[in-house]
Parts: C-alpha cells; structure tokens; sequence
C-alpha cells in the first residue's frame, strides 16, 4: 500500500508503527466503545491498511515494531487468516463494524480490551503469550476452538451477547490450549459458553460471572481438563452446568453461587475427578444435582444448600465436611431420584467410620434397611418391621435385652401369682417361675422347668406368646449379629 493513498488518521499510526508508540484517538478514557459507529474520520482507520501494516511495513533498527491504537473506528473486516504477525497487537476500546478473522494466525500477543465487535474469530491460532479481551463487548460468537495459548486469556467483565439461539456458542474454547489461567470474573454471557475438551493448566476463574441461558445448557464443560481450580464463586447461572467426564486437579468452588434451571438438572458432573467440590452458602440449588459415577476427594456440601433432587449413584468421595450428625445428612440420601440405591448408604457409612463416628454409621445403616424396606413386597416389609421394632435391624441390639427383660418380668410375675400344675408331681422339680419363663423365651437352653409343667386357660396362651416372641427375638438377633459381622 502506497503511503499517499492514507488518510491522517492511518499515517499516524503508521508511523507510529516501526517505533511501538501508541496512539491514542480518544478525547476521553472514559469513552464508550460501542457509540464508535459514529466516530468521524478523523479516528477510523480501514483493516486493509492495518493488515498491510502488520505483514509488510518497513522496521527501524533498534525499535522493536508494534501495533498499538486505542479508541478507533475500524472498517471492513481484518482478515489474518493463516498469518504469522511477529508484532504485538494492541487494539484497546477500538469499534470494529465488521467481525475480524484471525483463524490459524500465529501471534506474539493480542489486546482488543475494552473494543466492541461483531464477532471475533482466533479458531486455531497460536498466541505465545496473553489474549485480552477483558470488557469487550462481542455481539456474535467469539471462537477460540483449538486455538493454543502459552499465556492467559482474560476476558473480565466482558459483554457477550448472542444475536439469536441457534446452538452456536457465544464463547468456544473446544480442545483450546492454555498454558496460564482462563480469567473471566464479572462475565456476562447471554448464551452457551463452551469448553468442551479444553484444557488449562491454571485456573478458571469465573467468579461473579452471569451466564443466561435458560432451560439450556449455559456452561459446558465435557472433558474439560484444569490443573489448577474452577471458581464460580458468587455466580450467577441461568441454565444447566455440564462437566461430564471432566478432571479439575483443584477445587470447583461454588460457593454463594446462584444455580437455577427449575424442573431438570442444574448441575451435570457424571464421571467427572474433581479434587474438592464446595457446594456452600446462599440459596439451594433450584434444580437437580447430578454426581453419578464422579470421584471427588474432599466433598464440602452444607445440607441446606442441597435440592430436593439429586443423582448419586457411583458417587465416590474421600472426606465429607463439614462434619454433621448422620440425621443432618440422611435428607441427602433420600432426595435420590432413582429410589432405593444401596451405593449411597454405603459410601456415606464408609466416611463416617473413616473419622470414627461409628454411631453415625450405624443410623446411616439403619437408614439403608428402612429405605430397603420399602421396596419388598407385603411379607418383607412386615418381617422389616418386626427386624426393626425388636433389635433395628441388629443395630439396635439393646433393643431385644429390653424386650427380653420385659417379657421376663410378664412371664415372671403371672407364673409367680398363679403357678401352672405339674405334669407329674411325683417327678416335676421345684417350680420358679424366674426360670420357667426363661425357658419359654430362650429356643434351645433349657432348664428343666418348661416340658415339667402344663399351664392352663390363659397362662396357656401367654406361653404361646412367650415362645413365638423367643423365636421371634432369637432369629432378628441372630441376623442383625451376622449382617454386621458380615460388614466388618
């Protein structure tokens, strides 16, 4: 491009260019990048003469070349398809009228903070160090799909905006690269946000950020891969969150977060490995909590931030806090949408004897075998009942000393008052009613007094009573005895 073909503006920043200055169009630092639509001539510069620029404008020794403008209004589309740009590019609070494309490009560094755009597009590109685009303002899609970053990509406070729901993203990072954090504090997203198969060796942090996406998913995150943490501290989310299959070294943290997607799942974690999982502070989930199959360290859940549905099944985890009694965690088991599923009781007995609160266990057990009990049919659960009112299914077994005392004393004080005749009163031994009612209760042990004396009338039925309650009492001992042996 010929030199005289410029306008003022466009000289200026070319050269401005060989030597790294800035030029600063704006009257005020305060402006408004999105009213560039009517910035005059004076600040808008044509993307042809930008790209020009940056492939083919001449170096001064010495100087290391650069492209930085602020407060511009750039025509026509920047097309840096493919391009390798040795320069850094620095467009802050710019207005773009058309989308630029910079597919494949290979850059040193890119800054378009606080510019407003139509799109922008940076699929496969590499960028050796950091991509800013904090407070832009995207009225389209911003594609980063396989692109690969060594630096941070920052996009605090920005505004992106779909033009319309047509499944497209208004922000894609799948299979992306980057080698530092992703930092989006204060993110407005209205539309999906999509990490799918993306993989940061830093954190995410996405602390009060507003994703919008109502009834669908809002941040998807399938196989996303974060060596550090993912923070949605504070967030506010519209729509469902969907980690399936994802690995965060660190902790997911979404505490005070506002999670919202009324009548279906607002958190989507199957299969995932996450190092610690905070689900604390602020108002419940409104939507349902799906952890099947995920394995997750240190669990941090505060029961009242749990919904009235959840999905548990396979959910493995190391260390629960904060440490609550068993009857504060129980609620949690019994929300479970899929009925009776044994796993959870399991898992959750299996923590507390891990810090050794084996009362807590034990009720989480008892949980199990009445939840259980309402699966079998008429015959099992009335059996159910009688395992439970007698001994709590072995692990109330203080329960049937109390039922055998009382029987003891029943028996005791009736044959006391009124003993029953012998069968043979030359042969029978002394009667003690102490004794004979014990031989009624205990199956097995005898002690010579039940086959020595016949009672009548209603004392007759009271040792019919008394022998099925033994049998009764014997066998739910024996049973809860061997299921909790078994469990050891």
């Amino acid at each position: 491009m010929e030199i005289n073909e410029l306008t003022p503006a466009e000289l200026q920043v070319w050269h401005a260019f060989p030597r790294g200055e800035v030029v600063d169009f704006r009257p005020d630092a305060e402006e408004d990048a999105a009213t560039g639509a009517g910035w005059g001539p004076e600040r808008t510069l044509r993307a042809s003469v930008l790209k020009a620029l940056l492939v083919s404008a001449p170096q001064e020794d010495g100087e290391i070349a650069a492209l930085r403008v602020l407060g511009a209004r750039i025509t026509g589309a920047l097309d840096l398809t493919h391009a390798v740009i040795d320069h850094p590019i620095r467009l802050s609070h710019c207005h773009f009228t058309d989308p630029p494309d910079l597919y494949g490009t290979q850059l040193r560094r890119l800054s378009l903070r606080g510019s407003a755009l139509p799109a922008l597009d940076l699929g496969s590109a590499h960028i050796d160090g950091v991509v800013q685009l904090s407070e832009c303002r995207v009225r389209g899609r911003i594609s980063l799909r396989g692109a690969q970053i060594s630096g941070a990509l920052l996009l605090e406070r920005a505004e992106l905006t779909a033009r319309d729901d047509d499944g497209e993203p208004v922000l894609e990072l799948t299979h992306a690269a980057i080698g530092d954090e992703l930092r989006a504090t204060g993110l407005r997203a209205t539309g999906e946000v999509r990490l799918n198969g993306a993989h940061v060796s830093g954190s995410i942090r996405l602390d009060g950020a507003r994703l919008s996406r109502p009834g669908q998913v809002a941040l998807d995150a399938i196989t996303l891969g974060v060596d550090g943490d993912v923070l949605l501290r504070r967030a506010d989310v519209d729509g469902w969150i969907g980690l399936r299959g994802a690995r965060i070294a660190g902790r997911l943290d979404l505490s005070y977060a506002r999670l919202s997607n009324p009548g279906d799942m607002v958190l989507r974690a199957t299969s995932c490995t996450v190092g610690e999982l905070w689900l604390r502070r602020g108002d419940p989930l409104d939507g349902g909590l799906n952890l099947r199959r995920a394995q997750i360290d240190v669990l941090f859940v505060e029961p009242e931030k749990l919904p009235d549905r959840v999905r548990l099944d396979g959910l493995g985890y190391t260390t629960l806090t904060p440490h609550e009694p068993a009857e504060r965690r129980l609620p949690m088991l019994e929300r479970e949408i899929d009925g009776y599923v044994p796993h959870v009781y399991e898992q959750l007995t299996a923590v507390y004897r891990r810090i050794g609160d084996d009362n807590a266990a034990r009720l989480v057990q008892l949980a199990k075998q009445r939840r259980h009990r309402t699966t079998l049919p008429w015959y099992g659960r009335l059996w159910g009942h009688v395992q439970d009112a007698t001994v709590g299914y072995g692990f109330r077994p203080m329960r049937a000393l109390g039922w055998l005392l009382s029987l003891l004393a029943v028996g005791s004080l009736s044959f006391a008052l009124h003993a029953p005749p012998p069968l043979k009163a030359d042969e029978a031994p002394d009667f003690n009613p102490v004794f004979y009612t014990l031989d009624l209760l205990l199956p097995v042990i005898s002690f010579g007094q039940e086959p020595a004396f016949a009672p009548e009338g209603g004392q007759q039925w009271l040792s019919y009573v008394l022998v099925l309650t033994g049998w009764i009492l014997a066998t739910t001992v024996i049973a809860g005895v061997t299921r909790t042996v078994s469990r050891q």
